[in-house]
Parts: C-alpha cells; sequence; structure tokens
C-alpha cells in the first residue's frame, strides 16, 4: 500500500497559497482547521491531515492493528509528505501545526525546508520532551503501566485531584485529563499516539540552522498550562522578535487565536 493512503485529508479553501495543516491531540483535520479555511479560505488551499489513529486515519499500516513497535519514523514521513507532493503537484508551499502536530510539522520542516516558505507552530509538541512522555512510551515495561493506567483512568483521576491539591498541577490539565480519558477510544487514541510518535524527537538548533529562507512563526499562549513558554524555549530564543507570539490564550482557544495573527501576516483582508 501507499503509504500517502493511509493518511486521510480534507481540502478547504481555495486560495492560490498552499497550507499543509496538522492537528492536535484527540482532533481530526477538519476540527482544529475548518476556522482556518473560514479566515484564509480565499489565500490558501489547505491539506488538513488526520493523523494517525485519528479521524478517518487508522495505523502505519492502513488498518486498526498495533503493537508497540508500530512506529513512525522520520523516513516514513518523508515518503509520506514526497509522495503527496508529487501526487498533488505541490513544490511551494507553508505549514501550520497544533499541539501535538507539532512533531509532523517538525519532522517536515526537518526535510523539506527548501519548499516551505512559512511555518506557523501553534503550541507546538516536539520542541521538548516531557519526563513522563519519555517514562511512558520509550521502555517496554512502562509502556505496559501506561497502557493500564490508561485503561483504569480512576487511578489517574484520583492522582492529579490529589497533585492539583498540592499545587503540583493546574485544575485545567485535570479536566482535560477527564475529557480525554472519558472516552476508551480517546484512550487508545491516547496511548497509540503516545507509542506509535515517539521517534519523532529533534535537535532543534539543528533543525533551525537547516532551513533554507523558511521562516517559523511561533505561537503560546500565557494561560496555557499544556504547554508553556518554557517548553518551547529552545526554539523561541532562535526566532527573531517578531515571529515569537505569546497570546492571551489557552490551550483550548490559542488555534482561533493565532490564526487572526496568521491572517495579518499574511496580508489577507
Amino acid at each position: 500500500m501507499s503509504e500517502i493512503k493511509i493518511l486521510h485529508h480534507y481540502k478547504l479553501g481555495h486560495g492560490p497559497k498552499i497550507l499543509l495543516a496538522f492537528h492536535g491531540i484527540g482532533q481530526t483535520g477538519l476540527t482544529c482547521f475548518q476556522s482556518f479555511s473560514e479566515l484564509l479560505g480565499d489565500h490558501y488551499t489547505i491539506y488538513a491531515f488526520d493523523l494517525f489513529f485519528h479521524g478517518q486515519s487508522k495505523g502505519v499500516h492502513g488498518n486498526d492493528d498495533f503493537s508497540d513497535q508500530d512506529i513512525v519514523t522520520k523516513t516514513l514521513w518523508k515518503k509520506l509528505i514526497s509522495e503527496f507532493l508529487e501526487e498533488n503537484q505541490i513544490d511551494r508551499f507553508d505549514i501550520a501545526a497544533f499541539s501535538m502536530g507539532g512533531r509532523f510539522a517538525l519532522a517536515t520542516l526537518e526535510e523539506f525546508s527548501k519548499n516551505i516558505d512559512n511555518a506557523f507552530l501553534i503550541a507546538p509538541d516536539g520542541v521538548s520532551e516531557h519526563p513522563l512522555y519519555t517514562l511512558a512510551s520509550r521502555f517496554w515495561p512502562t509502556r505496559k503501566i501506561f497502557h493500564c493506567v490508561l485503561q483504569n483512568p480512576d487511578i489517574l483521576i484520583k492522582s492529579a485531584n490529589l497533585f492539583e491539591k498540592l499545587g503540583l498541577i493546574h485544575k485545567s490539565l485535570i479536566r482535560f485529563t477527564q475529557f480525554m480519558l472519558a472516552d476508551p477510544k480517546r484512550q487508545e487514541t491516547i496511548y497509540r499516539s503516545w507509542l506509535a510518535f515517539r521517534m519523532l524527537k529533534f535537535d532543534i538548533p539543528a533543525v533551525y540552522k537547516k532551513l533554507d529562507g523558511t521562516k517559523v512563526y511561533l505561537f503560546i499562549g500565557k494561560y496555557d498550562k499544556l504547554l508553556k513558554a518554557k517548553d518551547v524555549k529552545k526554539l523561541s530564543v532562535l526566532l527573531p522578535e517578531e515571529q515569537y507570539f505569546l497570546l492571551a490564550a489557552g490551550h483550548g482557544n490559542l488555534v482561533e487565536k493565532a490564526e487572526v495573527i496568521i491572517q495579518e501576516l499574511t496580508g489577507v483582508t
């Protein structure tokens, strides 16, 4: 099977410029970027992907089979994007990513910067890695424990409530955790995504140094408790001041805040 057939995508807008868009965990290309098409659809034709295990896309084999050895590698991603660009006769394009989609944006930047004019990274995952993610995803015994915890979310929620009382985590993180774990399908989506995407790791200074004329714009929410400014410092310190935006937003409304800035940056009226 051709890898490009593995991932479903939505084609939004009708503009002359091309935008490849990668959504956050628990979302689809449409739910994350529909508003982009409403605001930027005259400027961009947007290809909003359903990433692996989300929406109408399945696993790395194009079906529902999964083991913790089914990994999305940079080699696989490069092949997928190369096929997509060739099939759609795309040479130059921009990219946008939110949260989890940041890993895929960074992988695209790493391999295709010569084709990319602008990259809009909104609370991007992959700039740094939380120690809990490393622990949960990289070792066989802890992967099993992680899966068990997800299947018994009451344990995790009770622990989170205790941490919140101790001031170790914010209550908004608990609400997000409760929402994501309330449904068994979402539990499995988290498990598969965390494990399958674990090899999408990046040396941020090296990636930035390789950029061939690409402008990177970074958007962070001042009130975002899931991804804070300190989590993207490896990237933010490399950017010109006018390409880093700290917005009055949380994680949930950051995309809609960022798209207004992107509208201004692209000159859309």
